[in-house]
């Protein structure tokens, strides 16, 4: 007998100006869907195919600029984001936007923003952004002050695990056991080691600045609200965003929202804000899935999974620090924040 139970229809493709998107709520529409987005980030830029970072600069700063009635200017660290946008003598910015050296651009922005002030144009709004390199490492002692001095600048962090710009090198942001050009896959204890690092979220919020957040290329509609909300505040805010590289990750270029996906669902990635320091909230993960659903899809992590010797104790390693953030951010339903 045929099933006749009624069934929700659901339409896909809902980013973009097709049938399916134009049957949502404009609430409901990401900023590309909209016919008046800045498109901040135009066409013509040389990122690689699948690039997670050229999709989150682009809804980050056109969300920041539909937050802004265009009122703003960018400043960008010397990464990726700077060199596969702005192949002298050409660029794809359509917007104020100033390159910056590869850790300062916290200060220079932080320039721009009293610059302004000076001239009385409370109007304008500075946005600062950088890879993980010149974030948490190159760029860690300006990024501190500006947070210090709470200044009027929301900060943008495109981590993506690493120097992938000049070879694939480890950062302070490269989980234990990747892969890279720098901690190869050899020895007693191939790839990163674990117990280094820095979880830059944690540290922007010991500063105790107006705003915290992490957010994905994963969700959109949720990095799109994060902007949003820090766009309507004043002092120094940060977001962090996790953006895969294909190249880096050893993943296929039409897999990036996919292993994004699973870096949240599995708890290594938290997705929460954060107010004066403290944690306002946290996105629930809605389907757990183990730290090796994540990792083994990644040719980074390609020694955890040898035929003749699988790594069991580094994924059960791994599968640790996604628990203990999954219970420290209360991110399943019925779990508050411990």
């Amino acid at each position: 007998m045929t099933d006749r139970t009624p069934q929700t229809i659901k339409f896909y493709q809902t980013g973009t100006h097709t049938v399916g998107n134009r049957l949502l709520d404009e609430s409901k529409r990401t900023v590309q869907a909209s016919m008046d987005r800045s498109n901040a980030i135009t066409s013509g830029h040389r990122a690689c195919q699948g690039c997670g970072e050229a999709l989150g600069a682009r809804y980050a700063l056109d969300t920041a600029m539909r937050a802004t009635d265009g009122q703003l200017v960018a400043v960008n660290a010397t990464g990726c984001l700077e060199v596969f946008t702005t192949p002298y003598p050409e660029t794809s910015w359509q917007l104020p936007w100033l390159h910056s050296l590869f850790g300062n651009a916290p200060a220079v922005a932080t320039g721009v923003a009293a610059a302004l002030r000076v001239k009385g144009r409370k109007d304008i709004k500075v946005v600062a952004q950088g890879g993980d390199g010149g974030t948490t490492d190159i760029g860690f002692g300006c990024l501190s002050g500006m947070f210090e001095r709470n200044d009027d600048v929301l900060y943008i962090c495109y981590d993506n695990e690493a120097y992938m710009n000049t070879g694939v090198q480890r950062s302070s942001a490269t989980p234990p056991a990747a892969r890279t050009a720098t901690t190869q896959a050899i020895g007693e204890a191939p790839g990163n080691v674990f117990g280094t690092g820095k979880n830059m979220p944690l540290i922007a919020m010991a500063h105790n600045i107006p705003y915290v957040a992490t957010a994905s290329v994963a969700d959109l509609h949720d990095l799109e609200a994060k902007v949003t909300k820090a766009m309507g505040m004043s002092g120094a805010r940060y977001i962090h965003i996790m953006v895969p590289c294909p190249l880096g990750w050893g993943t296929a270029s039409d897999a990036t929202i996919h292993v994004a996906r699973l870096a949240v669902e599995s708890g290594l990635f938290p997705l929460f804000e954060a107010e004066h320091g403290e944690v306002t909230k946290a996105t629930k993960i809605r389907r757990r899935v183990p730290v090796e659903d994540y990792l083994c899809i990644q040719k980074r992590f390609a020694h955890l999974f040898r035929k003749d010797a699988k790594d069991i104790a580094s994924i059960a390693a791994i599968q640790r620090m996604a628990d203990h953030n999954i219970e420290r951010f209360g991110l399943l339903d019925g779990e508050a924040p411990s």
